[in-house]
């Protein structure tokens, strides 16, 4: 039997059909000694030339046209490689096509030698890697919200795979790989290894597969556990495997284990002091469970959700605010109404935010009597005259250092939920007193001995059984019938609090009322006193003055770039740092306020603001977020120096904060 030939045209047609099958987006034949470059027709596509021209040859240089700019000077150095002698090219780098749209290729080379190991072709093939990218940042994104590192580690190899999560759980400085050496040599005495040495025996040396081990962090030396689930794959050809996995901290939870441990162990000569003991570290322990589970979800949705909110609040207030005064009311009825209901979505979402510790506060050194002080309208507005409201403060009163915004607000809920347990009236009183809690003293194992001011809510009320005034704080926990409470008035007062660093104690009988205590910690620092009145004129004009607006959301930024240029404001808007950056680099127009958001994929809004201001030192910034993670913020408080207008804003809120920082 005689094979059929085939003709060239047929050849490069099924050539063309195998690329094209495997997601190949190009094929290149470079002339080295020639100095000519040969392509396809997907790579002329997707370079913007012609097929002709693919045929025809072009100069070499036209490699390097269509690379991303961020990229070029990299692969002119991997080509260099191919050109100096090198024979495999394997490169991922940005293309821009011509319609604009920027692409993730791989480009897979070889380099052709000819006797004397010159350099004579340079071939290879582009593959369109944009969707796996895209799914790896997702992925990133991922990880870093919920504090999940992933290795993979194969047979017989000195390093592994690891992300950037992966490296900060360690204390290392961040690396695609790390050797497996390094990663080990973090382990205590004693623990076996997290990922397996080289030269041990086979997957025996890893199981279980599940684990947990004691580290001591490479960066600060503290000592933590971490925990490892993975899974191996194994090679049939080779009879070795590929051990891939997930690591994170458990800390929190084994302290809390070895705490009830050291209960069990002591029962017998301690029971009734253990008992209790124990009892309170388990609810610690839930409560930390708990907090966990309400911050995962939380900080996973309050970015996007918050970002929402400011459009739909953002929407509505424009709306409200260009009806004229003929409306029919019930048009405005509704907006108002709808207003109300995503303002309480806002609050919600913040409220969840506060109670997980997650929310970043701004604290002052603030005097409590004053505070109280100004609260004395407000409290009187938000109660009904059937209760009698008595405040005393002890004269010399200590400062504290806290938020005193969200400190205003937990007395304020606390005071409201008084005033719901008093239907018939009562007496609603609020104490502020200076507190020494001295070493000697019988305490939680949570609450520090130290100088304190206690702020006490105490009402005549209905009272709670002991059984409902331990789910008090809980999150959703409500005693109020459906539709009239959201459960997360007191779980916010708690969360602000511990982010305090403060304690919270209840007591409260049925029929005998309940007293709130809060122990807020003494600052040594002297309260400021009160700023004169900052309102700002936020009347729409002329103003001088140009501001950068950074939000990768398309939404958000249209609606803060419309509000600015209605009150006047000179407005360029950018979807990420790097565009943000090349804006300041060009000079034209001079930026007087740069607004960024803080949570970004590419570049984060704090990245953006330590280089903006490389560029101009005397740039002022302004930063939004409906969540900043950890990004502009330390042990739960907003970095000094910084300015923060959360999501989701207003027209008036962002034009006085605005206003205020240009002033």
């Amino acid at each position: 039997m005689v094979d059929t030939p085939v003709d060239g045209e047929n050849a490069d047609e099924r050539l063309r059909a195998v690329l094209a099958a495997a997601g190949a987006s190009g094929t290149w034949d470079w002339d080295v000694p020639g100095k000519r470059l040969y392509f396809d027709e997907r790579f002329a596509e997707l370079y913007g030339l012609t097929a002709q021209a693919g045929r025809e040859g072009v100069p070499t240089g036209t490699f390097f046209a269509a690379i991303h700019a961020e990229d070029r000077a990299r692969m002119k150095i991997a080509v260099a490689g191919i050109l100096g002698g090198a024979e495999v090219f394997s490169k991922e780098f940005r293309v821009e096509t011509g319609d604009g749209t920027v692409r993730w290729m791989h480009g897979r080379g070889q380099g052709h030698l000819d006797a004397q190991d010159a350099p004579v072709r340079f071939t290879g093939l582009l593959i369109d890697v944009t969707e796996r990218k895209r799914t790896e940042e997702r992925l990133r994104i991922a990880q870093s919200a919920g504090g999940v590192g992933t290795f993979e580690y194969v047979d017989g190899f000195a390093t592994a795979t690891v992300s950037t999560e992966f490296c900060k759980l360690l204390g290392l400085h961040p690396a695609r790989t790390l050797p497996v050496r390094t990663i080990n040599s973090l382990i205590c005495p004693g623990e076996p290894p997290i990922i397996p040495e080289a030269d041990q025996h086979g997957v025996g040396g890893i199981e279980p597969l599940h684990g947990e081990f004691r580290i001591r962090r490479s960066d600060d030396g503290a000592e933590r556990w971490v925990a490892r689930r993975g899974e191996i794959q194994r090679d049939s050809a080779t009879a070795g495997y590929r051990f891939t996995g997930v690591l994170y901290d458990v800390t929190a939870a084994k302290r809390a284990e070895a705490r009830l441990q050291e209960l069990n162990d002591t029962l017998e000569a301690r029971v009734r002091a253990e008992i209790a003991e124990r009892r309170q570290a388990e609810d610690a322990l839930r409560q930390a469970q708990k907090m966990e589970a309400v911050g995962q979800l939380t900080g996973g949705i309050a970015h996007d959700f918050n970002n929402l909110l400011t459009i739909i609040i953002g929407n509505i207030d424009t709306v409200t605010r260009r009806l004229g005064s003929a409306v029919d009311p019930r048009v405005r009825r509704s907006l108002d109404n709808a207003q109300k209901g995503a303002e309480r979505a806002a609050a919600l979402t913040q409220r969840l935010l506060a109670f997980s510790r997650l929310q970043p506060l701004d604290p002052k050194p603030t005097d409590v009597a004053r505070l109280l002080g100004g609260m004395a309208d407000l409290l009187t507005r938000s109660i009904t005259e059937a209760i009698a409201i008595d405040v005393r403060t002890d004269p010399g009163l200590w400062t504290i250092e806290v938020d005193p915004n969200q400190l205003e607000n937990a007395i304020l809920n606390l005071a409201v939920n008084a005033r719901d347990a008093m239907p018939r009236g009562g007496d609603l009183t609020i104490q502020a007193r200076n507190l020494v809690i001295e070493p000697s003293a019988s305490l939680p194992s949570y609450v520090a001995p130290g100088a304190y001011v206690a702020i006490v809510v105490i009402d005549t009320g209905i009272g709670m059984s002991p059984d409902t005034a331990t789910k008090v704080f809980d999150p959703f926990f409500t005693t109020k019938d459906v539709g009239k409470g959201t459960g997360l008035g007191l779980s916010m007062v708690y969360g602000f609090v511990k982010q305090s660093g403060g304690h919270i104690e209840i007591q409260s009988d049925l029929g005998a009322g309940t007293t709130i205590s809060i122990y807020l910690p003494r600052s040594m620092t002297v309260a400021d006193q009160p700023a004169p009145d900052g309102s700002v004129a936020i009347d729409p004009g002329n103003r001088s003055e140009t501001i950068l607006v950074v939000e990768d959301d398309e939404d958000v930024r249209t609606y803060t770039v419309e509000i600015l240029r209605e009150l006047g404001y000179r407005v360029v808007e950018a979807p990420d740092g790097p565009t943000a950056l090349r804006t300041i680099v060009a000079g034209e127009p001079a930026i007087d306020l740069l607004l960024t958001d803080v949570v970004m994929p590419e570049m984060s809004g704090s990245e953006l603001a330590e280089q903006a201001r490389i560029l101009q030192p005397s740039l002022r910034i302004l930063y939004t977020s409906g969540y900043t993670r950890d990004a502009i913020v330390r042990d739960g408080r907003l970095e000094p120096g910084l300015d923060l207008l959360p999501k989701p804003f207003t027209y008036v809120s962002l034009a006085a904060k605005v206003r205020e920082l240009l002033d």
